[in-house]
C-alpha cells in the first residue's frame, strides 16, 4: 500500500483547517502565496485552500522550491508512519536514508544495501516520496545542521562537516535556501524561542553531549516501552538512572550513550557522542527504539473493534512496541533468553559484555561497554558459554552468521525472508524468530502465540489460549498484532518471563 495521503485533497485541507496534529509528518501543505511549507498542525492562520497544494515529504517541498516555516518547524515533524509499517522498496530505502546510508555511501551504497539498480531505487522515492535519495539526504543534513546550530554552541565549519555536507558554501547555501535564514541568523534567533525550540547545551566537560527533544504523535504510553527496557536492561550497557532509560549505542563513526526521558509531548533525548557526525544515526535508532513515528490513533482503532481488547486500549492507549538500536545484539540476546528467566537472560548477556564488549566512559551515570559484536561473538570459545549445549549451537550458529553476512537484520531486511533464514537455523523456533521480527526487523504485525505471557492472558481474558486458536482469532488484529501483544502483556503481573524456543 502506496501513502497517497497527500493526493487526498479534500481530507488534507479539513486537516489544515483543523490543525490536526495526528497528521504531522504524514503530509506537507506547501502555501503558493508565500512558498512556505508547513505541517498540518500550523498554529498560523489556514491559508486559503486554492493557495495549498500538499507532498508527501519535507524533501519535495524543497525540491519544488519551498522553504520550511519559521513557526511550526516542519522539518521537526514525526516521520511517517508508512515507512516502519511495510517492508517493499521504499519503506527499506527511506529507513536506510534515515540510517545515514546515502551520506556515508552514497547512491551506489543504498542500491547495494537494497539490492537494486540506482535507477529503480530514485524512481520508486520520486513517484511516492516526490523526491529521489539525494534530495531525502540532503533534507535530513539540513535538520541536522538546524539541530546543531541552535543548540551548540560549535563552530559553523564544525557544524556543517557533523551535518554532513561536503564543504562549508554548500552548508550555507543550503541553510539559507531551506530555513531562508542564513546559519548565524538561526542561531541568534534561539534566546527568543519558547519551548518550541529544542532544549540543551552541551554539559561542561561533557564533549559531544547534546540535549533534543523527541517528538512523536499522541497519545503515547510510556509504561510499557520504559517498563520493559528496563525490566530487561543488561547492566554495563543500559541502565535505569533518575528516571532515565540510558544506553550505549554502536554508531558508524563512533560510539554514544542515549538518556531518554518521557514527558508530557516528547521525549527528552540526551546524546553524548563520539563524533558528531553520528547524531542522526543516534536519532534515528533512539526513534526507533520507542516506536515513536507510530500513528497510535489508527492502531487503536483497529484493536478496538475486538470487544475484549478494547477495554485494554481505553485504558491505556498509546501502547507502543519496545524495539532496538542494535539488531544483532537483540538477536543474540533473544537466543540467551530462550527457555530462561528475564533476570537469567540478563545474567547471561552481562557476563558476555563484561568479557567481550568495548569499554566506553560514561562521566554521567554507570554504563561501561558497547556490546559485543557479532565478530567478537563468533571469536569466543564456545565452551565458556554457560548454557545447555544445544542452545550453546544455537548461539555460535547465529553469530557466526551474523559476522559472516550470511544473515542480516538490518533496517533494509526484508521480513519474510529473514525469517525464513532464522528458522533454517538450529534451535530457532517461532518465537524467537517472532521476537527478532517485531523487536529488531519491527514488523508491527509480528505475533507471538506461543508466547507465557500471551498465553496467560489470553486465558484470563477468555480468548482461545492455544496457539493456532489465538492465532485465528489475532487475523482481525492485523496488521497491528505486535501492538496487541503489547496490550496483552500489561495484563501480566510477569509479562517478560520463561520464554518459550
Amino acid at each position: 500500500m502506496q501513502n497517497g495521503m497527500h493526493t487526498d485533497r479534500e481530507r488534507c485541507v479539513r486537516a489544515v483547517q483543523s490543525k490536526d496534529a495526528r497528521f504531522d509528518g504524514w503530509f506537507f501543505t506547501a502555501v503558493l502565496t508565500t512558498r512556505i511549507y508547513c505541517r498540518p498542525s500550523c498554529p498560523a492562520v489556514p491559508p486559503k485552500p486554492e493557495n495549498m497544494t500538499f507532498h508527501p515529504s519535507a524533501a519535495a517541498c524543497q525540491q519544488s522550491g519551498f522553504r520550511a516555516c519559521k513557526r511550526c518547524r516542519p522539518d521537526t515533524s514525526p516521520g511517517s508512519p508508512e515507512w516502519n509499517r511495510r517492508a517493499d522498496l521504499v519503506a527499506r530505502a527511506m529507513r536506510l536514508i534515515a540510517d545515514g546510508v546515502v551520506d556515508r555511501d552514497g547512491v551506489p551504497g543504498l542500491a547495494a544495501r537494497l539490492g537494486y539498480s540506482t535507477r529503480q531505487i530514485e524512481r520508486q522515492l520520486l513517484v511516492e516520496v516526490g523526491a529521489g535519495p539525494l534530495a531525502l539526504a540532503r533534507a535530513q543534513r539540513a535538520q541536522t545542521a538546524r539541530l546543531l546550530i541552535e543548540t551548540t554552541a560549535l563552530p559553523m565549519a564544525e557544524i556543517a562537516f557533523a551535518a554532513g555536507f561536503s564543504s562549508i558554501r554548500t552548508f550555507n547555501d543550503t541553510v539559507r535556501e531551506v530555513f531562508a535564514l542564513s546559519p548565524s541568523e538561526l542561531r541568534s534567533r534561539v534566546p527568543r524561542r519558547s519551548a518550541a525550540t529544542p532544549a540543551g547545551t552541551p554539559a561542561p566537560g561533557t564533549p559531544g553531549a547534546l540535549s533534543l527533544r523527541l517528538p512523536f504523535r499522541a497519545p503515547l504510553n510510556p509504561d510499557n516501552l520504559f517498563g520493559h527496557l528496563a525490566a530487561t536492561a543488561v547492566p554495563g550497557v543500559e541502565e535505569w538512572c533518575d528516571g532515565a532509560y540510558r544506553r550505549t549505542l554502536r554508531l558508524p563513526y563512533g560510539h554514544g550513550i542515549a538518556a531518554l526521558t518521557p514527558a508530557t509531548d516528547h521525549i527528552a533525548c540526551r546524546l553524548t557522542l563520539s563524533d558528531l557526525r553520528d547524531l542522526p544515526v543516534a536519532i534515528s535508532r533512539c526513534r526507533r527504539m520507542l516506536d515513536l513515528d507510530a500513528d497510535p490513533v489508527a492502531i487503536d482503532d483497529q484493536l478496538r473493534t475486538d470487544p475484549v481488547l478494547a477495554p485494554l486500549v481505553d485504558k491505556a492507549p498509546g501502547r507502543r512496541v519496545p524495539r532496538t538500536v542494535d539488531e544483532a545484539e537483540f538477536a543474540v540476546r533473544a537466543v540467551l533468553g530462550q527457555q530462561v528467566s528475564t533476570a537469567a537472560a540478563r545474567t547471561h548477556a552481562a557476563r558476555l559484555v563484561a568479557a567481550h564488549g568495548e569499554p566506553v566512559d560514561d562521566p554521567e551515570g554507570g554504563l561501561t561497554h558497547l556490546f559485543p559484536a557479532p565478530a567478537a561473538l563468533a571469536a569466543l570459545d564456545p565452551a565458556s558459554l554457560a548454557m545447555p549445549r544445544i542452545r550453546r549451537t544455537t548461539f555460535t550458529t547465529l553469530v557466526g552468521q551474523l559476522a559472516d553476512g550470511a544473515i542480516h537484520l538490518g533496517v533494509e531486511s526484508d521480513w519474510g525472508q529473514t525469517r525464513a533464514r532464522l528458522l533454517a537455523l538450529p534451535g530457532f523456533g517461532p518465537w524467537t524468530v517472532e521476537a527478532i521480527a517485531m523487536r529488531a526487523l519491527g514488523d508491527p504485525d509480528a505475533f507471538l502465540p506461543t508466547d507465557l505471557g500471551v498465553r496467560r492472558a489470553a486465558a484470563e481474558l477468555g480468548l482461545p489460549s492455544t496457539p493456532a486458536a489465538l492465532t485465528a482469532r489475532a487475523a482481525a488484529w492485523r496488521p497491528w498484532r505486535a501492538y496487541a501483544v503489547q496490550y496483552l502483556w500489561a495484563t501480566c503481573d510477569h509479562p517478560i518471563n520463561f520464554l518459550p524456543v
